[in-house]
């Protein structure tokens, strides 16, 4: 081989770290970049979106669905900003991506129409590290560091590359020359396990409660059968927090859903009972749902000790990978479950399950949103990814869609950015191509980027093994973006414009469905689901439909306590607390 350029020496260590694909829009800063990702044949591949917030929502799309690392490319100027919101995106909820920005100052001065402080400008979102290429042959060792950082802190970082040096011609230099391929792309990391008298003193504390709650996040995923197994030990209910809902089988009868403003009255009814609580790898926000500090004693697993005790006082902090941490509690817990805790968990469980069905079964103008989700539920396909948008439906994804095991569901949980789910699903779509995608978004979400990515969508399904791509549009045409009882304004100019969703499908080439009556919800699944191309599901849906988010860390004390009297007393307490959620915490 003859001499190559930086631009394909980066190309070559995106491969050798097993990243498959890229994502960003196209411009002059980064164009070197893109011509070797073209020149690689598809590995990696290069997937240009329309709009460079998309991208970096499509690169941590890629890093939640798959768990590898998401990769996403801009130039200077007005692009790198695009980007911040999917970076932030990804460090909210701990995601590695790799934001690569190229940068061409020209001029006599030095300066251009477009230029922006890139150091500045990331700092926060990709403050692990962000880093400028300053030399050919340090650059391997540059993409080598920012990519084991984003693994090792699951978090964004930021290469910037000057458009100058990814033109550069650099000499066929060896593994051993000058700094050039000296890491070892994807080293694992390192094992994680809590000190063996922390683990004797939470199995001591866990061992001696009384009504027992598990709360899992989404740092559960892979620990379904450790953490039912602990749970059938103590007798104890589950609850997840909005990221950590597909950890867990939702048949199981003990499994109270989501935690918090979303999420269910049962949710909220184990926290207000139980006087011991399990955190497993949550950092979730609804602090207003939790027990009362004084009532309960807490355990909490987490690989990242910074945020051990962050929402909830603990009295056994447990740092390490909840799975072998959850292994090394079993063997220490004795077997004693509570069954009447048991008993009053699962009877809170019915009650919710009959009220979900109910409130999806209310007649509503001209379609109950609820009822979209609840005809869903018993539709999704054992295998594949959910992605979720951001206002009213992830209420109604929170409570009425019951996801199959296996199935990945993934939405924008601590940010709380509307226009995901579309990025999403096209990532996880490129990352699975032979298993169907679901993306649920409201009628704002796809107007914001959704009409746009549709178009990519259009440009790729027909490389799919399966080419299932579903989109339900929620249209309920609220400016508030939230639904759920507003009153709506008779002044047409006050309320969003009205899409032709499914038409817009149609018209590019994909399937398209249109409900305005609720008998026709269900075969609109079905075929949306049978078709042989992807399709938007337009369901057309009232947005006076109450949210009705559940009373926080109340509970049916008589049937848990025998003294009634500390019944009233923990009532009283509860009356009295304020909830100080802040709007930024919303999902």
């Amino acid at each position: 081989m003859g001499e190559r350029t930086v631009a394909d020496l980066v190309v070559e260590r995106l491969r050798a770290w097993r990243v498959p694909r890229a994502f960003g829009y196209p411009g002059e800063a980064i164009a070197p970049l893109l011509e070797a990702l073209d020149a690689a044949g598809g590995d990696p591949a290069f997937i240009p979106a329309r709009h460079e917030e998309t991208a970096s929502f499509m690169a941590t799309g890629h890093a939640k669905f798959t768990g590898g690392i998401g990769v996403c490319l801009a130039t200077q100027g007005p692009s790198a900003v695009q980007l911040l919101n999917g970076l932030y995106d990804a460090k909210l909820d701990s995601k590695p991506v790799v934001a690569i920005v190229g940068e061409d100052i020209t001029g006599p001065l030095g300066g251009a129409h477009e230029e922006i402080g890139l150091s500045r400008l990331f700092g926060d979102v990709c403050n692990q590290f962000v880093r400028y290429g300053r030399t050919p042959p340090g650059v391997p060792v540059l993409l080598d560091q920012a990519l084991r950082t984003a693994a090792a802190t699951r978090s964004p970082v930021c290469v910037v590359l000057p458009r100058h040096l990814q033109e550069a011609m650099v000499p066929n230099l060896q593994p051993q020359s000058a700094g050039v391929l000296t890491a070892t792309p994807g080293e694992p990391l390192a094992r994680v396990l809590p000190h063996e008298a922390d683990l004797d003193a939470a199995a001591q504390l866990l061992s001696s409660g009384q009504r027992i709650a598990i709360l899992v996040g989404q740092g559960g995923r892979g620990t379904e059968d450790e953490i039912v197994a602990l749970a059938d030990r103590l007798g104890a209910g589950v609850a997840t927090s909005l990221l950590g809902k597909p950890v867990l089988d939702e048949r199981l009868p003990f499994h109270t859903g989501v935690l918090g403003e979303v999420g269910t009255p049962a949710a909220a009814e184990l926290m207000g009972g139980c006087d011991t609580l399990l955190m497993v790898g949550t950092n979730d926000p609804w602090t207003g749902y939790f027990p009362m500090p004084e009532q309960a004693r807490t355990v909490q697993i987490d690989i990242d000790g910074r945020r051990i005790g962050t929402r909830y006082p603990v009295d056994v902090p447990l740092v390490g990978d909840a799975e072998e941490t959850l292994r090394a509690l079993l063997a220490r817990v004795a077997d004693r479950p509570n069954p009447r805790w048991r008993a009053t968990v699962e009877s809170s469980v019915d009650r919710w399950h009959a009220e979900r069905a109910d409130r999806a079964a209310v007649p509503a103008q001209p379609v109950n949103p609820q009822l979209v989700l609840q005809e869903l539920s018993t539709r999704v396909p054992r295998t594949g990814s959910v992605a979720v948008d951001v206002g009213s439906v992830i209420y109604w994804y929170a409570r009425h869609l019951e996801l199959p095991p296996g199935v990945n569901a993934q939405l924008c949980g601590t940010l709380g950015s509307m226009g995901c789910a579309l990025p999403y699903a096209v990532a996880a779509k490129l990352a699975t191509p032979d298993q169907p995608v679901i993306a649920l978004v409201g009628d704002g979400a796809m107007q914001l980027n959704g009409l746009a990515e549709l178009i990519t969508v259009a440009h790729h399904w027909q490389q799919w093994r399966d080419p299932r791509l579903v989109v339900l549009v929620l249209n309920n045409r609220d400016q508030s973006g939230m639904g759920g009882g507003r009153e709506t304004s008779p002044d047409p100019t006050r309320r969003r414009p009205d899409v032709p969703y499914a038409g817009w499908a149609r018209l590019l080439g994909l399937h398209g469905v249109r409900v305005d009556r609720p008998e026709l919800v269900g075969p609109a699944w079905d075929e949306a689901l049978a078709a042989d191309r992807p399709c938007v599901v337009e369901a057309v849906v009232d947005a006076a439909v109450p949210l009705a988010p559940p009373e926080p860390a109340f509970a049916d004390l008589r049937g848990v306590f025998a003294d009634g009297d500390a019944a009233r007393r923990v009532r009283e307490q509860m009356l009295d607390r304020r909830v100080t959620v802040e709007a930024e915490d919303l999902v």
